[in-house]
């Protein structure tokens, strides 16, 4: 960890600015500080990159499993009794986190961590990596997942994983450079405080012990011990240039020496220097004509970089372009948006008025069924007022004085069944309407069912349709050729291998429509309607290449539909279609729409579908006009508009299909409206499954409305027959000579009662007939009314479609022209890199053939003849020196050893020089260091000193804080009253909780100035009585309030039941240990 502990504390990075404004205003201000200051627990907690998210431990010190635990964003108590493993979460945090054995204070070395009967202990950290400060968020994401496993030989293995789990490193160096981003320092003990550092350091009585502190806590004592290594530097390279000093005067001898006898080689010399001169004006030679070759490249460069700005005004012109067209295309968009929710407004209401009129409807043909009863009721009426007078006027003529008892309760009894029966034909009567109705209600519930599921099945055939388009579109993102099936990329690699071995005797052409492409991007629609299935359709030259490409469909497309296959003669020349072809001066044909490269597509298109004789002509309306006119144009077959309607000289047929599936221009444009299509197509799923069920409700409840109503009918038909057999046995009794005509005259009233009463009743109803038949014609008057406004606003719809689908196909235009000109543009500039990279490659060899005519000549030699020419000359100068050589002995040997002692005289002088240079600067950057160093020392104990009597302050205490660099000592003198009532007293007079109350204000104090993203306390409190542990327990919550971007993890052994409910704090407990095993345990003697 040499390069964490490098670090400088004066060098703070700007990721902890907030914390060092907050400490530096708190220093100028005779405010309450604002660390100190009240802030709710409950306010919401701004994590900061590197704390600890959670902590796992398998098979760790006596543990087989602890964890995982979660830890907060800011205050964290891990609570359990002794041997729970409070000290093991600790030290697994330490030793993941890079630090050593040792300074765990648990084990002399990794071996000791891994349980008993354990190949190897495992710990698994995630560290929160978000904000600015994150370490490469791109690779890593929000969280760090740091794996640590040691094995039982005491090896330690990292395995660096992404927030999704992926393995991005198992190297140190990667762990090393992100504890450094994060600044997190392990062995810092501000950073994280054991129990044995605490009682090495603060419960220390020593002075010099509290000084070493501080100096480890803000990493002074880092830079003192740098300080120190570089000074031993400094000397050791001073004892170096001593001895250099040496060797150099005997070098200088040995070069003086050889000097001599080179000397004696003159005319030798003479020849070699003339060597050297035609050596370097060689080497510069070859410059030069590198020189000459590089700059027609360098021109070119330059003028194609100027022509580059042509093409960059092209592209932002169509990305204007495109950016005004779909803006148009919002605005249309959202008008049309505004009408359909207009119509979606009038829905409701028209709903309403339609149900209105059908319920008068229903009250008029329920008052139209009263009044006929009532007429049916006066004829009948009418009829037995005739019999009776006839009876009374018979009955009369008899001679009849008396009637018996009999006779008259027969009568009675007549009467009362007559009434009955009259009651019950009434009954009758009513619930047969029931029963209509009843029977209408289901069959006009069912038949509406029916209709739905027809509706429905079309609308699911639908959906699967466009889910199936969408997946095609979606998979055709990278290859546009996946737009004709999953299978073409197969199927045409297939065709090319088989045509590479030799298996067809001409590759054929397919599909037709991958291989065309529009002029107007807007007529794909009427394209495609117009070739339909010969967009799929593949082509071939005789039937014998045929069959062969059926064998390879056949096992590209196992169980399903087969592209078809057009069998004709290719062609290299494209039909002469002049004399037949259809030539109009204002609309284009089929065939000339398309830009088609290979004459076999387009001979085979002209042949299959005759696309020279159809025009297309983009407005419905100009193409009736122009098809169905006295004159339509010569040759033409029909036309097709660009919503792919069809349309002959005497008809013309609406396209089923309303977007372009092969041939548009814009995939992501096509993939958003099959998106919402489909969202659409949903919903109108869902409502029916809702009308679905209220129909299948409405039918259950008629039902069973409907058996009730036969059951009732039955019965009362049962006893009116009865009725009828009693009254006909009792009309068949013989009357009396002498007959009482009273009742019958009584029966007369009646009967002219009634029909005055059934003639008023009839009145009555014929009156509310007719005010109902006038309700509902005003009804049913506004409700078409409502339709009609609806059917306006769905017209006005229509033509804003029209508008959406011409903005939508200006938007494609412009796209197209916008990618045509990025793909010129980007050709441009490889065009341009591509040049650049031969020229930087011809650069990189001037400057190596520099660089080689530097070694042999560092200043430029101008020479008037070419590097062959010079090339010759040392050749033949060579010759004449191995010559000479081989006169005069081994004279190479000489000229060697004088070199090699003139060139081991220069290194070592420059060795010399380049030391003492190096002495010089080190003693300047000493004196500025070790100046900047005391003035950081000074800076950072005033601030400890300011923070420690906040802190004491707080409980009312007074004290003091003297720092004694000289001698490194720190002492500390604490008074428990007020400022003046009593003389300080040093720590060791203390009381054991105001002793360690003390020391937490100065661990607070060193928090204050020094920066890392969490904090670790093991058992804090263990030495405080209740007060003190209380008062300091609401310290550190309010700064860890205050310093919401750092993580504090107390460990204690006390259960926090006290502690106030915030959502900064979380609470951790752990399970008691099973005392059992406590024999077994080595590593939790700590908390015994």
């Amino acid at each position: 960890m040499s390069k964490r502990k490098g670090t400088s504390v004066s060098e703070n990075p700007n990721k902890r600015s907030r914390s060092v404004n907050e400490s530096e205003n708190a220093a100028d201000s005779d405010q309450e500080d604002p660390i100190l200051s009240n802030l709710q627990c409950g306010a919401e907690v701004v994590s900061d990159a590197g704390i600890v998210e959670s902590i796992t431990l398998k098979n760790f010190m006596c543990h087989s499993l602890l964890g995982p635990f979660t830890f907060g964003s800011n205050v964290n108590f891990v609570v359990g009794n002794n041997g729970s493993g409070k000290s093991a979460v600790l030290t697994a945090l330490i030793v993941a986190l890079g630090g050593n054995a040792q300074a765990t204070n648990r084990g002399s070395s990794l071996r000791g961590f891994v349980k008993e009967g354990e190949s190897s202990a495992d710990v698994s950290i995630t560290l929160r990596n978000k904000g600015r400060d994150a370490y490469k968020p791109e690779v890593y994401g929000s969280a760090i997942i740091l794996d640590l496993r040691i094995t039982r030989d005491g090896l330690r293995t990292y395995k660096l994983r992404s927030k999704s789990g992926q393995l991005i490193s198992t190297k140190k160096e990667e762990l090393v450079s992100i504890l450094d981003n994060f600044n997190i320092q392990v062995n810092n003990p501000v950073s994280v405080l054991t129990q044995e550092m605490s009682k090495y350091f603060l419960h220390s009585k020593g002075e010099g012990d509290k000084y070493k502190f501080f100096m480890k806590a803000t990493q002074l004592e880092q830079m003192r011990e740098d300080f120190i290594y570089i000074k031993t530097t400094k000397h050791l390279t001073e004892d170096k240039v001593e001895q250099h000093s040496e060797c150099l005067k005997d070098l200088k001898r040995k070069y003086l020496e050889k000097e001599d006898r080179y000397r004696s080689l003159a005319s030798l010399d003479e020849m070699h220097t003339k060597l050297e001169e035609l050596q370097k004006q060689m080497a510069w030679a070859l410059v030069t004509e590198m020189e000459k070759e590089l700059e027609p490249m360098k021109e070119k460069l330059q003028a194609d970089r100027r022509s580059t700005e042509k093409y960059d005004d092209k592209v932002n012109e169509w990305k204007n372009k495109v950016d005004e067209a779909e803006k148009k295309y919002k605005q249309v968009q959202e008008q049309l948006e505004r009408i359909t929710q207009q119509v979606q407004e009038l829905q409701p209401k028209c709903a309403e008025l339609k149900t209105e009129a059908q319920k008068r409807n229903n009250l008029l043909k329920s008052s139209e069924v009263t009044v006929h009863r009532c007429k049916a009721n006066l004829r009948d009426l009418e009829k037995d007022k005739t019999q009776l007078m006839s009876r009374i006027k018979d009955l009369k003529l008899s001679i009849s004085q008396k009637t018996g008892a009999e006779s008259k309760a027969r009568a009675e009894r007549i009467e009362q069944i007559q009434t009955e029966l009259e009651n019950l034909k009434h009954q009758i009567s009513t619930l047969g309407q029931q029963i209509d109705q009843y029977h209408h209600a289901i069959s006009r519930a069912k038949e509406e069912q029916g209709k739905m599921r027809r509706e429905q099945e079309v609308l699911q055939r639908s959906i699967e349709a466009n889910r199936r388009n969408l997946q095609t579109m979606e998979s055709s993102r990278s290859n546009r050729l996946r737009r004709f099936g999953e299978q073409m990329p197969a199927l045409l690699n297939a065709i090319q291998e088989a045509h590479r071995r030799g298996q067809f005797k001409h590759r054929p052409r397919g599909p037709l429509g991958y291989l065309i492409s529009l002029k107007d991007p807007e007529l794909a629609l009427a394209v495609e309607v117009c070739l339909k299935g010969q967009l799929l359709a593949f082509t071939c030259d005789n039937y014998e290449d045929e069959k062969v490409l059926q064998g390879l469909m056949a096992k590209m497309f196992q169980g399903g539909r087969r592209p078809a296959i057009i069998t004709s003669n290719f062609l290299s020349q494209v039909h002469d279609t002049r004399k037949r072809a259809v030539n109009h001066p204002n609309y284009p044909s089929v065939l000339q729409a398309l830009e088609i490269e290979d004459p076999v597509v387009a001979n085979c298109l002209i042949d299959q579908k005759g696309i020279e004789s159809i025009l297309l002509i983009k407005n419905r309306t100009e193409a009736r006009r122009v098809m169905q006119s006295k004159n339509p144009p010569a040759n033409c077959i029909h036309a097709f508009s660009k919503d792919g309607d069809q349309i002959f000289t005497n008809r013309s047929y609406a396209a089923e299909q309303t977007r372009a599936n092969y041939l548009s221009g814009d995939v992501e444009e096509e993939i958003r409206h099959l998106q919402r299509e489909l969202e659409n197509q949903k919903a109108q799923a869902t409502r029916f499954q809702q009308q679905m069920r209220k129909l299948d409700d409405d039918v259950k409840q008629n039902e069973g409305l409907l058996r009730r109503a036969h059951q009732d009918q039955k019965t009362i038909k049962d006893k009116a027959t009865k009725l009828q057999l009693e009254l006909t046995d009792l009309q068949n009794v013989e009357e009396p000579q002498s007959e009482d005509l009273r009742p019958l005259e009584e029966d007369l009233h009646e009967i002219i009662t009634k029909i005055k009463s059934k003639r008023a009743e009839s009145e009555e109803g014929q009156a509310q007939m007719a005010d109902l038949k006038g309700s509902y014609e005003k009804a049913e008057q506004e409700y078409k009314q409502h339709k009609e406004r609806i059917n306006t606003i769905a017209e006005e719809a229509d033509s804003v479609k029209e508008d959406l689908s011409k903005t939508d196909q200006e938007v494609i235009k412009c796209k197209h022209h916008k990618k045509h000109y990025d793909e010129k543009r980007s050709a441009h500039l490889r065009s341009i890199q591509t040049l650049e990279g031969n020229l930087k490659s011809k650069e990189k060899e001037y400057e190596m053939s520099v660089a080689k005519a530097k070694e042999i000549c560092l200043e430029r030699v101008e020479s008037r003849r070419s590097a062959r020419t010079l090339d010759s000359e040392i050749s033949r100068l060579k010759l004449k020196i191995t010559s000479q050589k081989e006169q005069q002995g081994d004279r190479e040997e000489i000229v060697r050893q004088y070199h090699e002692a003139l060139e081991s005289y220069k290194n070592m002088t420059q060795q010399m020089k380049n030391l003492n240079s190096f002495i010089k600067s080190l003693d300047s950057v000493m004196s500025h260091r070790l100046q900047a160093y005391a003035e950081l020392r000074r800076f950072l104990s005033a601030r400890c000193k300011y923070y420690f009597d906040s802190m004491l302050a707080q409980r009312g205490y007074s004290g003091s804080m003297i720092f004694d660099h000289k001698n490194e000592t720190l002492s500390i003198s604490v008074q428990p009253g007020q400022g003046n009532k009593a003389d300080l007293s040093d720590m060791r007079s203390l009381s054991g909780g105001e002793r360690s109350f003390s020391t937490v204000c100065f661990v607070l104090s060193l928090w204050a100035i020094t920066e890392a993203p969490f904090r670790c306390l093991d058992e804090f409190d263990v030495y405080m009585d209740m007060v003190n542990r209380r008062i300091s327990m609401d310290m550190m919550l309010k700064v860890a309030a205050s310093q919401r971007y750092r993580q504090f993890i107390f460990l204690t052994p006390q259960n926090m039941s006290s502690l106030p409910e915030s959502k900064i704090i979380r609470i951790l407990r752990l399970k008691d240990p099973d005392r059992g095993q406590r024999n077994t345990q080595r590593g939790e003697d700590g908390d015994q």
